[in-house]
């Protein structure tokens, strides 16, 4: 059971043996947190430390138990039950704001329990918008039932930001466009962006705030400057992501402190740097005085990065300045291996991913795999084989745009996939990230037993994109190196002999006894698993969608398995 959040307090509540039981092994799984251990009678103590509450009772009881204590969702923690056998985690009080249905799941994890969600955007899949991770302003539950009843819901947006999928009907740009009077989601940081009724406005992290000030400025005065700076320009301080200053300045305790009381990071850069950039407002005391002449517009602007643009000039105080820049947004591609097919190989980082993405891009059948687990709103673009560059320029193209994307393809999306065309396509405008999958030669070997224990490799047999004459320089290369080999695209109807010859290479250095394995369609409908020979391979029943592995000269078969040693005596 894992947390993102160290700080957080959870408690456990036990009225039975059998209840300390799962919360000593709950508390083992939980060792980076505080956790603390408590009887029934101390609940009401439990409620006032604790962040989280995993009662290891009925409900019913611990609804008698909590009533006196309910309070506002927005402040009480978060309480999930475990029954007796520890069969099932149930989220029952502060489903999204208390974290109970995030708890339940971590819970029901560590203890092998089924988690039990009652929440309406989790049970039909919708994701909550009090979850997309940024400050949520505004009537979220009428929005929401909006979105669960399938009414029409607008989404409006300053700019295109990386969001989640969102089940809205209608998208309307820019923020100020009148729209009809119906239920809308605002993504913008600016404030009376969100007038009109139901609106839910989100507050994009699109804000920096450069901060100078002298030596021993009070915290107190730098924040009274940041709440005006922000006032006079219409910014919400929900979108504050970061406060940046000179690093001469990077232990300055006000603005550490301003730092703390924002919740945002300090970040801090180099005099030499922030004197290159161009503000409207320069100054030759500050550069005498850290080798600047600006440091709070130049360390907004250089926080800002690429495409950043300054939104409030600086403005002074007796002690500080400070001045605000908007950040251009970044999108994210996620590329996303989805394993050989089987759902239970499929990763939950895998999973994660597709479900904060508001665009998923693929082959079709892979697409179909996966189409179970999108959330709602989620905007799919498939094609069918051949279209690989069209798919990969798409995915970066969203990306680019500002979208959260993710680029699906089997196995490992960075072996002969989708990564790599993608790769070459993209630039330094998004944000990318690789999320491996099962190979289906790591598919494979498990189900011929261990023939990868040692020095292994993989060659590809198509020769579409490859020269023959270079796939061959490899086979031989491979034989030479007494590698282990995994083939893959090892034959199809135009390519029916390059099979044959490959391994007519590997029988020049390797006995007929060679054990050889082919797995077709691992981990899928209609698997078939093959141990043969190098001298008795019978290459017919192998296809596209067959791996083929081929034994080094110190492989053997050990009660029916394919083992490559991974002993080291006999090298030398």
């Amino acid at each position: 059971m894992t947390t993102s959040d160290a700080t957080t307090t959870l408690g456990l509540v036990t009225a039975t043996r059998a209840g300390r039981t799962a919360a000593g092994r709950l508390a083992e799984a939980t060792a980076e947190r505080d956790v603390r251990v408590y009887a029934v009678a101390d609940l009401a103590q439990a409620w006032r430390e604790c962040d989280e509450i995993v009662c290891f009772l009925a409900v019913g009881a611990t609804v008698r138990l909590l009533a006196p204590l309910l309070g506002d969702k927005r402040t009480d923690p978060g309480v999930v039950c475990v029954d007796e056998a520890n069969r099932f985690a149930v989220a029952l009080v502060g489903g999204h704001a208390g974290g109970a249905n995030r708890l339940a799941r971590r819970v029901a994890d560590a203890l092998g329990a089924t988690p039990v969600i009652t929440t309406a955007t989790d049970a039909s899949g919708t994701g909550p918008l009090d979850e997309i991770g940024w400050p949520v302003e505004g009537d979220v539950a009428a929005v929401t039932r909006a979105m669960l009843d399938g009414e029409e819901v607008t989404l409006a947006a300053d700019a295109t930001w990386p969001l989640p999928p969102l089940p809205v009907t209608v998208e309307a740009a820019p923020v100020e466009e009148v729209v009809p009077p119906a239920p809308r989601v605002v993504v913008s940081d600016r404030i009376g962006a969100g007038r009109s009724r139901p609106t839910v406005v989100v507050r994009p992290p699109s804000l920096v705030i450069g901060v100078g000030a002298s030596g021993g400025a009070p915290a107190e005065e730098i924040l009274t400057l940041v709440s005006r700076a922000l006032g006079d320009a219409g910014l919400a301080p929900g979108s504050v992501a970061r406060l940046a200053t000179v690093d001469v300045k990077a232990g300055e305790p006000g603005i550490v402190e301003a730092a703390r009381a924002l919740g945002v990071p300090l970040i801090t850069h180099p005099a030499d740097r922030l004197a290159r950039i161009h503000v409207p407002n320069p100054s030759e005391v500050v550069r005498n005085a850290v080798g600047t002449p600006s440091v709070a517009e130049a360390a907004a602007l250089a926080e800002a990065g690429a495409g950043g643009e300054l939104v409030a000039p600086k403005r002074k105080s007796a002690m500080a300045t400070v001045a605000v820049a908007r950040l251009r947004p970044r999108g994210r591609l996620a590329i996303v291996g989805l394993g050989p097919g089987a759902r239970d190989l499929l990763t939950p980082r895998a999973v994660a991913e597709l479900r904060r993405s508001g665009h998923v891009v693929g082959l079709d059948q892979y697409v179909a795999q996966i189409r179970d687990l999108l959330r709602p709103g989620t905007r799919v673009i498939e094609s069918g084989l051949g279209a690989e560059e069209e798919r990969a320029r798409t995915a970066v193209r969203l990306a680019r745009e500002g979208h959260a994307v993710a680029l699906v393809g089997s196995g490992d999306a960075g072996v002969y996939a989708m990564a790599a065309p993608a790769l070459e396509f993209a630039d330094g405008t998004f944000d990318v990230a690789g999320v491996p999958g099962v190979t289906a030669m790591l598919a494979g070997a498990a189900l011929l037993g261990a023939p990868l224990g040692h020095d292994h490799c993989a060659i590809s047999l198509s020769d579409l994109h490859t020269p023959w004459e270079a796939i061959e320089r490899r086979v031989r290369a491979a034989a030479e190196a007494d590698l282990v080999v995994a083939f893959y695209n090892p034959r199809s109807r135009g390519r029916d002999r390059h099979l044959s010859r490959a391994l007519g290479i590997l029988a020049e250095r390797r006995s007929p006894a060679t054990p050889v394995g082919v797995v077709t369609d691992a981990a899928r409908p209609g698997q078939t698993v093959t141990l043969s020979t190098l001298g008795g391979f019978d290459v017919e029943p192998v296809g596209m969608r067959s791996i083929v592995i081929v034994g080094s000269t110190h492989s053997h078969v050990v009660a029916g398995r394919f083992v490559t040693p991974r002993g080291y005596s006999w090298q030398r």
